[in-house]
């Protein structure tokens, strides 16, 4: 069953914060996100909101 959700990601480098919405399937979430505009994709803060 997949299952929309609200997802805020903050880079804990430069701080940049982005609201995505995105798919949780099987245990995962799917937003398409990346990496931060600073080119940071891996010491993320990652909040799950449901919608």
């Amino acid at each position: 069953m997949e299952a929309r959700v609200k997802v805020t990601i903050r880079c804990n480098i430069c701080g940049e914060k982005f609201v995505l919405r995105g798919k949780r399937e099987k245990g995962s979430i799917d937003t398409g996100f990346k990496q931060c505009i600073c080119n940071n994709s891996h010491d993320l803060d990652i909040e799950e909101h449901g919608l």
